[in-house]
Formats: structure tokens, C-alpha cells, sequence
């Protein structure tokens, strides 16, 4: 026995003495897991949260898998032993012609999630992967390289998406994402859970209750896991990870409602007049990323050290396209103005405002100038086009109240004559398409990039396709080119000439099988900063 399998073996060992809570749960893996085996022998399904990849690279991706015989239980039913799980990436669906193949350790540390960081692939084609453990075998996923340094793609196509209140509605996007042909990603921009406390039938809260939250509002590692669970135990959200590789990112419900920065939601005022500190707030967030992590297909770069996590990170797709995922909560000032929208307050003009902080917006600035893209897409999560409210107010958690960091960032295009900027954004629950201008402030400024707001996928229920305050806000608002508030997503397709943008709309979320209609098709001409019907 070489001295891997001697540390594994150790590791096993010692887990399962640790106290009855993990002896209790052996009770669904056969008896020579006790004995000092290395893998076992399952009575019960241990892959009940599916598959996932994502983060491709030209050579290969992340596979990612999380073992839990019973999801919502804690630890997920699983006994606290490090368990032995191997894996295989085939050219093909029967997995006839293996491509790479190896284990790797499912830790109870990390809730029994597993990472794996597949190389050494063929550019630019699909493969299919699965996991095993003792005798359980996963359901396949599909995963794709992407293109090679300097190759040019005929065309990149991806969709994007978020905003998915389990309480809310039926994750039925997710069905039609996974049925979308030949995606090279999925970019999902945040709120993949909501920290919100569970209702029961009839108790007042916000938006439609169609299935309940368990549990109360969550701040522990235990409830945060036990969330994500139950939003992974979803059919269709597990097919839409099972059929194409995300590039996962996070927002505030992932944590907690519009924090910001080191500052909870709760940080005194008149709704929460008892304020949290930032070193407790710290707390949650290393439990909330920690969870983020255990659930996401992501690299190792995006371990979290306890309450920090880098998850800002960039992948390129041959010449055609460079992907700046950015990360627009942890290194943000706190909302200006107590964070209630209206009329800019004084602190909305600070000129040392952060959205992105110095050292990401100079990681985004440097990317911008070196992108072999011919398409630069910023993926991030709160719009970035100038939006404004009635009687001119701005929303103080959007880039609106950061005027100043926008202007560096717009600044920083012109500066670098970076080609065709796209800005990907959700978070407001509406479907927007807009221009921003070299000075947003300016109605008057040259348009520099687009921008594409994708609704949410099931937050505030069904939703309608216009109503007042959106016809309102266009007329407000001329650089904005679409608005339609029913739920949905977006699918993007680039090419040399033009990248075209279809948002994907549904009547309803609340009762399930919605058909998939197209709520618009817009055209972006390569080399010019203007939305056109397709």
C-alpha cells in the first residue's frame, strides 16, 4: 500500500470513531465500510445532488459531484469518514473511448463535494463524465473544452441565468436550458438560493409561496449546506448542470440580502435598528462561501479562506470571445444613501467609490487590454446601465450609486480600445437590453457597450410581460432598448459578424411544464455599440 492510500485509509479510520452521530449514518453502507475499507459499499443511492462541470479550459474542465444518501439530513446523511470516489471522462456517451480517468477523495470537511480539475483533453469538443463510488454509479454528464489559444471558433454560443426563489416557482428554465443545443457554457450570475426563512401555507411573505423553504432564515454551515440541498435535489436544475458546464458566480442571497462588502444587510438603521458588526457578519459569510464552494463546479482557486474568496476569474474561448466573471459584493463599498433608492445623496458622488475594489478593477482593466477576444464580455450580476427611477431617483445597490467606479471601468475601455464590450447582468427580476454610454450621466454620451439583463428564473412568481412602471422606465429611460417582466433566461449566440441575444420567456412559473417562448431577439453588429431587432 503506497502512502496515499495509507493517509486515506488513516483518514477513514479515524472519521468513523468520531462520535455516534457518524456511526449512525453506516447504517446505509454495508458493514465492511467499519472494518477499515477505503471505498464503500452503498445501500442507498449516494448521488442524489446530481452532477455538474464547469470553468472550461482549452485542455479540460472541473467535474464535480457531492455524496449525500440522504440530502437534507445533516452532513447529508453521511458518516464523517473521507471516502474514496473515482471518475472517468469518455469521447463518447457509452464511455467506450476513455479519455482520462482517476479517484479523488470525498472529504467530510467539505461535505463530501468533490472537485476535480480534468486536463489534458482534446480543444473545442464535447465529453461526458460520470463518478463512482463502491458499486453506485452517477448519470452522465457533459461537459465541453473550450477552443484552443488562438483558434477561431465559427461561433460561441451560451445562455445565462439566476435568480432561482425555490419558494417561488417551479425550476422550469432549468428544463429548457438543459434542452438547448450546443452551449459552450452556462453563466449563472448569482441568487442561486435565498437565505430566507421557510413559510408555512397561508403565513404572509414575499412573493407566491409554490413549495416551502426548510428551516428558518440560514446563517450556519449546517443550514447554508442544507439549502443548497434542497435546491440540487431539483430535477431541472440537475439536468441543466448535467448537460452543459457552468461558469457559476454569486450574488447577495447567496450570503445575505443586498450586503455589501465587509457590511451585512442588517448594519442599523430603520429596519434593523440592531446592527451586526463586520467581524460578526464574517461569520456568516465564511460559512455562506464555504457552502458556495461545496455546491459549485469551480476550481481550487475559489477555496475560500475563511470570510475572502476569489471568484473573479477570466476564460477565453479562442479569439472570439474573453469572459471576465467579476464578483460586484465582496470588495464594494457599503450602499450610499442607507441604501433606499431615490435621489442621489451626496455620497453617490464620491470619487474613491468602489463596486469591484482596486485590485479587481485593475485585474479587469489589464484583462481588457490584453483580450484576444473579439467579443469582451463582462459576466457579473447587478445592472451596470444608467436606469433611471421615477421622479430620478437611482437604485443604491446597482452601478447607479457608484458612478465613479463605472466611469473607471468605461474610462478603461476607450483607454484600451477593447473590442466589443457586452456587459452580462440580472438581479432585478426584469428582462433589460440597454446601451451605456461613454458617460452614462450623460444622455447625450456616445454609446461604449451593450448590456443584457436577464429576468429571473423563478423570483416574484409569474410575472407579466409589460406594465406601467416598465413602459415608465422606457420612457425615462431612451438607451433602454427592452424591457419584459416575465420569468426566463437568455441565450447568446457570437460569431465574426454579430452576436445575437434571444431572452427566453415563460408564462408561468407557478404550476409546472411552462412552454418556452421568445420574448425578443436583439443583434449586436461587430464593432458598434447599438441593439437592433433580430
Amino acid at each position: 500500500m503506497d502512502s496515499v492510500a495509507r493517509d486515506i485509509l488513516d483518514l477513514s479510520r479515524r472519521g468513523l470513531l468520531r462520535g455516534a452521530a457518524g456511526l449512525a449514518a453506516l447504517g446505509a453502507i454495508a458493514p465492511g465500510m467499519a472494518s477499515g475499507q477505503v471505498t464503500a459499499a452503498f445501500r442507498a443511492d449516494p448521488f442524489t445532488l446530481g452532477v455538474a462541470s464547469g470553468d472550461p479550459a482549452p485542455d479540460g474542465f472541473v467535474i464535480w459531484t457531492r455524496l449525500a444518501l440522504e440530502p437534507l439530513a445533516p452532513d447529508g446523511g453521511m458518516p464523517r469518514a473521507a471516502m474514496i470516489v473515482s471518475w472517468e471522462v469518455a469521447e463518447d456517451e457509452r464511455f467506450t473511448r476513455i479519455a482520462a480517468s482517476g479517484t479523488a477523495i470525498a472529504r467530510p470537511e467539505l461535505a463530501h463535494a468533490v472537485h476535480v480539475e480534468v486536463g489534458g483533453l482534446s480543444p473545442g469538443r464535447p465529453f461526458f463524465y460520470r463518478f463512482r463510488a463502491g458499486a453506485a454509479v452517477s448519470r452522465s454528464g457533459r461537459a465541453r473544452t473550450a477552443p484552443a489559444p488562438g483558434a477561431t471558433p465559427a461561433r460561441l454560443r451560451f445562455a445565462f441565468a439566476g435568480c432561482q426563489h425555490y419558494e417561488h416557482g417551479y425550476f422550469t428554465a432549468w428544463a429548457h436550458i438543459a434542452q438547448e443545443p450546443d452551449l459552450d457554457f452556462v453563466f449563472h450570475y448569482g441568487d442561486y438560493i435565498y437565505e430566507y426563512r421557510g413559510r408555512a401555507p397561508g403565513q404572509p411573505g414575499w412573493g407566491p409561496l409554490v413549495r416551502p423553504h426548510l428551516g428558518e432564515e440560514i446563517m450556519t454551515l449546517t443550514e447554508y449546506r442544507q439549502r443548497y440541498a434542497q435546491y440540487r435535489t431539483d430535477a431541472d436544475l440537475q439536468a441543466a448542470h448535467a448537460a452543459h458546464p457552468f461558469l457559476p458566480s454569486y450574488d447577495d442571497h447567496e450570503v445575505d440580502n443586498n450586503w455589501a462588502g465587509t457590511h451585512s444587510e442588517e448594519d442599523g438603521g430603520r429596519h434593523y435598528p440592531i446592527a451586526v458588526p463586520p467581524e460578526v457578519f464574517a461569520l456568516r459569510k465564511a460559512a455562506a462561501f464555504q457552502a458556495w464552494y461545496e455546491h459549485m463546479p469551480v476550481r481550487a482557486a475559489a477555496l475560500p479562506r475563511g470570510p475572502d474568496i476569489t471568484a473573479y476569474r477570466r476564460l477565453d474561448f479562442g479569439t472570439m470571445a474573453r469572459v471576465h466573471v467579476l464578483d460586484t459584493r465582496q470588495f464594494r463599498d457599503d450602499q450610499p444613501c442607507s441604501d433606499r433608492n431615490g435621489r442621489p445623496c451626496a455620497e453617490v458622488s464620491r470619487a474613491d467609490a468602489q463596486m469591484l475594489g482596486p485590485v479587481q478593477e485593475r485585474w479587469l482593466l489589464d484583462g481588457l487590454t490584453q483580450s484576444p477576444g473579439q467579443w469582451n464580455i463582462l459576466a457579473q450580476q447587478v445592472p451596470m446601465m444608467r436606469r433611471l427611477l421615477s421622479h430620478g431617483g437611482i437604485a443604491m445597490d446597482k452601478w447607479d450609486a457608484y458612478p465613479a467606479a463605472r466611469q473607471r471601468i468605461l474610462d478603461g475601455i476607450v483607454e484600451r480600445g477593447t473590442r466589443n464590450p457586452v456587459v452580462l447582468s440580472g438581479d432585478v427580476h426584469v428582462a433589460l437590453a440597454a446601451t451605456i454610454g461613454q458617460w452614462p450621466e450623460d444622455p447625450e454620451s456616445k454609446p461604449l457597450a451593450v448590456e443584457f439583463t436577464a429576468t429571473s428564473a423563478t423570483s416574484e412568481g409569474d410575472g407579466v410581460a409589460t406594465r406601467p412602471a416598465g413602459d415608465a422606465l422606457l420612457q425615462r429611460n431612451p438607451q433602454i432598448a427592452l424591457y419584459h417582466a416575465q420569468r426566463g433566461y437568455c441565450v447568446s449566440e457570437a460569431t465574426a459578424t454579430r452576436m445575437t441575444t434571444e431572452f427566453v420567456s415563460m408564462p408561468f412559473v407557478t404550476r409546472e411544464r411552462a412552454p418556452r417562448e421568445s420574448a425578443a431577439r436583439l443583434v449586436v453588429e461587430d464593432g458598434r455599440a447599438a441593439i437592433e431587432r433580430g
